[in-house]
């Protein structure tokens, strides 16, 4: 289960005054799931406009409904393989996006499942969040003890020439767990419940029980 109060201090940072975020990647697709452009800079080169746009983008996962729309999914031992969607996802986080091989490997891999009804944005945020040390009555006592490193990733239709729409559907990995990394789990989020992309979670690789509940129990009627 995802503890709402870990979504929202995510959530908190994602302000032009307050992030964090280091990098911004992304690739522009076409209704077919081939590339039709990429991107990747340093988010603190874009203008402050450009970072609003984008924090707006990114806070839609973290800031989502915790176990409604947003849920956590584990990889298990089998998942996390040389040649799984983890390695991959840990390879991204490492480099901190900066490998464009690896970035437009992660853009194909999503081409080949994502069932997309127009053109569509993947934006891919890394963000390395220090984590405030508080006290037992949750006051915050100083300087940091631990540093929380993430990816956080969206989908979006495109309206307009490269213009991103609302996110579909995305991800964090790796979840945020009792304020730290929890390397083995992942947070996705669906903008519809009843009518998920769950494609997404098989190209990510994870298990499936309780697999959006209310969509499959309405196919069974």
């Amino acid at each position: 289960m995802i503890n709402r109060e870990d979504m929202l201090a995510l959530t908190r940072r994602m302000t032009v005054k307050r992030t964090s975020i280091t990098r911004i990647a992304g690739g522009y697709m076409d209704i077919d799931g081939f590339i039709d452009g990429t991107f990747n800079t340093s988010f603190l080169k874009l203008n402050p406009v450009e970072q609003e746009k984008n924090l707006a983008l990114a806070k839609k996962v973290p800031f989502a409904k915790t176990n409604k729309n947003l849920k956590e999914y584990k990889f298990s031992d089998d998942q996390r393989n040389p040649d799984s969607m983890w390695k991959l996802l840990m390879g991204m986080r490492a480099c901190g996006l900066k490998n464009d091989a690896l970035m437009e490997t992660f853009y194909e891999i999503i081409g080949e499942h994502y069932q997309a009804d127009e053109d569509y944005a993947i934006y891919v945020f890394h963000d390395r969040y220090d984590i405030p040390a508080k006290g037992l009555d949750h006051i915050r006592q100083g300087e940091s003890e631990r540093m929380y490193e993430y990816i956080l990733c969206v989908i979006c239709p495109l309206s307009g020439e490269y213009e991103p729409g609302e996110p579909e559907c995305g991800f964090l990995f790796p979840a945020f767990v009792d304020g730290g990394a929890a390397m083995n789990y992942v947070d996705i989020y669906q903008e519809d419940e009843e009518y998920p992309h769950e494609e997404l979670l098989e190209l990510l690789g994870v298990e499936r029980k309780k697999l959006w509940q209310k969509h499959t129990s309405q196919e069974k009627k």
